[in-house]
């Protein structure tokens, strides 16, 4: 049961975070910076990402109950934050980051560790999977299966360098210009779901 539950708490979060999927908008966001800086940025944002999910593991569901959010409106949010993202990818007016940490920290900050990583699927995956756990056991399966899944997406951007070397300044250019497409139709994406629950949330109170 235990492994059953770690199983499928694992291969849910794994998917919905994508560290596959994150690799071209990691590089595109960082592929400038030394490989010391990049994966310092890698090790900010898994850390970042880890506490954002973690916390609303243990106290989402009170914390929006008490702002009186629903999911559908951070799910939005998301989708607003990551479309200013897109928008930046695109025209090529990406923040400049500098070695003090100033665009490097905000990089791995936002919006890689949050809402690229730890984003409304992540966080809402992890809410309804505290809500079935029973005993303290099933909550440390969940934990770990949290740690497990951030120490792949730690490991494929960690070594997400050697794409760098293969991919040369323009392959880099041209790999910005799609992360910003791809992110474009995340948001979009997000942001119609977040409707789409809405409208249904108001259908049904009708």
């Amino acid at each position: 049961m235990n492994l059953k539950l770690f199983g499928e708490f694992f291969v849910t979060l794994l998917v919905i975070v994508d560290p596959p999927g994150m690799v071209p908008v990691f590089l595109a966001l960082t592929g400038s910076l030394p490989a010391k800086a990049r994966n310092r940025a890698a090790t900010q944002a898994v850390l970042l990402a880890l506490g954002v999910i973690v916390g609303f593991a243990v106290a989402g569901q009170t914390l929006l109950d008490y702002l009186h959010v629903q999911l559908p409106a951070l799910q939005a949010a998301g989708g607003l934050l990551l479309v200013l993202v897109a928008l930046q990818l695109l025209t090529g007016k990406t923040d400049e980051p500098s070695d003090q940490g100033g665009g490097t920290t905000n990089v791995a900050l936002v919006p890689i560790g949050t809402p690229l990583l730890a984003g409304p699927g992540a966080i809402v995956a992890t809410m309804l999977f505290v809500q079935r756990a029973k005993s303290p056991d099933e909550y440390l399966i969940l934990a770990a299966a949290i740690l497990a899944v951030m120490a792949t997406v730690w490991l494929v951007l960690r070594f997400s360098g050697v794409i760098v070397r293969l991919l040369k300044p323009a392959g880099i250019e041209v790999l910005t210009r799609i992360a910003g497409l791809l992110l474009a139709a995340i948001a979009v994406q997000l942001m119609a779901d977040a409707i789409f629950a809405f409208v249904q949330s108001y259908a049904a109170q009708a």
